[in-house]
């Protein structure tokens, strides 16, 4: 790990104002994914500002029903509060799938939504990744990559975002509250957050150098949408195609009870391999599959074979 410098943040402006001043600065909070990274020598920030003790760790109603969800709400925290686990159990679920209760207890809300998008080729670095060096290619394309990416990708990369939160949160249709070093403040959907790979994979988010997320808002209409029968709650459905530790599988926020098979009854956000593609994708990518005939419908089975 190269050397770096350390200052921990009395307030979420100064934060702002202290990354955006240094380009080679970043946000520490949990550190689950950022330190891994730079004992890789992946990340190599050359300054690090603490936000993990700012006023951030809160959960709190909201005016029109909802639950605003501080940063730095740890994810063990989230999943156990009562107010999610019966509002939004979908995110329960998703929380105590997607890590161990020690990367839980550390991990912070902002930091699960802003953990690096990768795959395997992105830690090897022996191989060219244009995530973690731009212009160099993309091993996983010729590679490894039965768990890569169906939807979102790009010939620079194909790989997936791991978190099971940003899932549950894009089905929830969460928005993201942000502070900019200037101390402006915007609203950002959650499924606007993060960028398409295109052709500047590295570039993964709309936030820019300093902005910081403050919070995140699950509205009210999300815990019971209109339309469902009594009872009908969001969960997280899990399908794996194959058999063996190494299948492929896809996650998806659905609705119990759906009005027929083709799935016309509720939204759906599709996710790959423990995390969803760069941007949220809905389940209208695959009811108009369907719509399409039925050849259409073969041809996306084969390619989720393949």
């Amino acid at each position: 790990m190269q050397s770096f410098t350390y200052e921990r943040a009395a307030s979420a402006e100064q934060a702002a104002a202290a990354v955006a001043a240094r380009p080679d600065a970043k946000f520490i909070s949990g550190g689950t994914n950022l330190l891994d990274l730079m004992k890789l020598e992946i990340e190599r920030p050359a300054h690090l500002v603490d936000i993990s003790r700012l006023p951030l760790d809160r959960i709190e109603e909201t005016a029109a029903g909802g639950l605003r969800v501080g940063a730095q709400v740890r994810n063990c925290d989230l999943a156990a509060d009562p107010r999610v686990r019966s509002r939004y159990p979908m995110l329960t679920q998703a929380l105590l799938a997607g890590a161990s209760g020690q990367i839980r207890n550390k991990a912070s809300t902002s930091g699960n939504l802003l953990q690096r998008t990768r795959c395997p080729y992105f830690y090897d670095r022996s191989m060219p990744c244009n995530k973690r060096e731009p212009g160099s290619g993309c091993a996983a394309l010729q590679g490894f990559n039965r768990m890569h990416a169906v939807l979102g990708a790009s010939q620079a990369c194909i790989a997936v975002h791991p978190s099971d939160m940003a899932v549950a949160m894009a089905g929830l249709d969460a928005t993201i509250e942000t502070i900019s070093p200037g101390g402006g403040t915007r609203t950002i959907p959650i499924g606007d957050l993060h960028r398409l790979p295109e052709a500047t994979p590295h570039v993964e988010t709309v936030l820019g150098h300093g902005e910081m997320i403050a919070a995140v808002t699950l509205p009210a209409a999300a815990a019971r949408p209109a339309g469902l029968p009594q009872g009908a709650r969001p969960c997280l459905l899990r399908l794996r195609a194959g058999i063996g530790g190494g299948s492929r599988r896809e996650k998806r926020r659905s609705y119990p009870k759906r009005s027929d098979r083709h799935g016309r009854r509720g939204r759906q956000a599709l996710a790959r391999d423990g995390g969803r593609a760069h941007p949220r994708w809905s389940g209208g990518v695959r009811r108009r599959l369907y719509r399409r005939g039925r050849s259409r419908a073969r041809r996306s089975r084969r390619i989720w074979r393949q």
